[in-house]
């Protein structure tokens, strides 16, 4: 984008405030010394301002610059932004541009970049890369550039209002990642709706029995009829319904490895959505803090993914404790049939996590729950230490007692009938979609 020549302001550099310092004990040397000389401090002084003008406008003026950044971006992904500028004399020296942006980009919302010379074209360019840490919109707000003369000493600057904003969507690079789709193509429950042998309770067909086939699937009724050994052959039940609830609440907002808990949990949920919708089952989304968030429609089909995306987008982060009596009673009343409910959450006191306790024990009644949490990786770091002084003894005590009653409600929640998965960030997404097809071939849902 091209703009209007205009006088820009010039400033002295960083070496000429260092000469403007040098100079200043020499000053009073000459007054002290000879007070006849005192026209020769102003003297110079002029002298020093005027090779700075002179130097800056050797400097040139900037024909057109630009900042380039994507549309659209997702959470923990590196990110480049870019600075482009052309200027009208060749002689400007040490470009450099300063990017001003949302923090939930990173770098504590500011980032500088020195621009290099293209010697073909003799466009100026640099760029950055920004991780984003959150979901949401990010506004990259103002640039400025600013570049030096002949002798370093005056500079010219100039600086624009950019507004562009950076949408940042939940990280779906497991979704995209190789092992994933190899496995869907060559999973049981891949991208085309095989019947498999031997699996499900659903029953689709009588063949004969063969030497390696499960006893356990041989028809004794239908073999006495023909006096023959008859097995039965069962499909995979499809149609299931899945509701993928996070708890958005100050837990899970916590971060873990630079990214909040939310993050890798929505992350995860989006790769076995990916998974289930390729299963043939429906997927939902609820999301929930003091009160209900989102509740997304059944997806049925993986072109609705994109639907789900943005939904799981729209996940607030709030730094209040989670209201699970009044979500998850919420989200039975929605429910119309017996449902896998996956819920993402952690706690961080056995007091919050009675609530939560007796609000899944009611689901559990009509309902199959999976309970996934990620571990506290830095509790067990603590756990773990050498209690080399009081303080880190201290620590490793209480670090201690928050992992065993952390033990203690998991294994409540398991002898209450609740699935839990415990794993890892970085684990967590495969170990759900390892426990999604064991109840899925277990019939446990319908």
């Amino acid at each position: 984008m091209a703009l209007p020549r205009i006088t820009l302001p010039l400033v002295p550099t960083e070496r000429a405030a260092w000469l403007i310092a040098a100079f200043a004990p020499v000053a009073l040397i000459i007054a002290a010394i000879a007070p006849q000389m005192w026209v020769v401090a102003p003297a110079a002084a002029i002298v020093l301002i005027g090779l700075i003008i002179l130097d800056g406008l050797l400097a040139g003026s900037c024909r057109e610059w630009v900042v380039q950044a994507p549309s659209d971006t997702e959470v923990g992904q590196s990110t480049a932004i870019e600075v482009f500028a052309r200027f009208a004399r060749v002689i400007a020296l040490q470009p450099e541009a300063a990017v001003e942006f949302d923090p939930r980009l990173g770098q504590s919302g500011r980032a500088t970049v020195k621009l290099l010379r293209d010697k073909e074209s003799g466009t100026r360019s640099g760029a950055f890369d920004v991780f984003p840490e959150r979901r949401g919109t990010a506004e990259i707000s103002r640039a400025w550039l600013r570049w030096t003369g002949p002798l370093g000493l005056g500079a010219r600057q100039t600086s624009k209002v950019l507004e562009k904003e950076l949408r940042i969507w939940p990280d779906l690079s497991p979704v995209r990642s190789r092992e994933l789709q190899t496995f869907l193509r060559n999973s049981q429950n891949g991208l085309i709706a095989r019947r498999i042998r031997g699996e499900g309770t659903q029953f689709e067909a009588l063949s004969e029995y063969e030497p390696g086939m499960d006893r356990r699937r041989i028809d004794w009724k239908a073999s006495a009829r023909h006096n023959h050994l008859y097995a039965r052959e069962n499909e995979s039940e499809r149609n299931n319904q899945i509701v993928f609830a996070f708890d958005c609440g100050q837990a899970m907002c916590e971060p873990v490895d630079g990214m909040p808990r939310i993050d890798r949990a929505v992350s995860a949920a989006l790769t076995c959505c990916y998974v289930a919708l390729k299963g043939g089952d429906k997927v939902s989304l609820f999301g929930f803090a003091q009160r209900p968030q989102v509740m997304t429609p059944f997806a049925s089909d993986s072109r609705a993914f994109h639907r789900l995306q943005s939904a799981a987008a729209a996940l607030d982060y709030e730094s209040t404790e989670p209201n699970f009596t009044l979500a998850l009673a919420t989200l039975t009343a929605k429910l119309q049939r017996r449902s896998m409910i996956v819920l993402f959450s952690d706690f961080t006191d056995p007091t919050a996590a009675e609530m939560m306790i007796e609000s899944i024990g009611r689901l559990v009644d009509k309902h199959l729950v999976l309970f996934v949490t990620i571990a506290d990786s830095e509790l067990e770091t603590f756990v773990s230490e050498e209690p080399s002084d009081i303080a880190t003894l201290a620590r490793s005590v209480t670090a201690d007692t928050l992992a065993t009653q952390r033990s203690i409600v998991l294994q409540r929640l398991r002898r209450m009938g609740v699935d839990v998965v415990e794993a890892p960030w970085d684990q967590i997404g495969y170990r759900l979609i390892d426990r999604y097809f064991i109840i899925k071939n277990s019939e446990a849902i319908g």
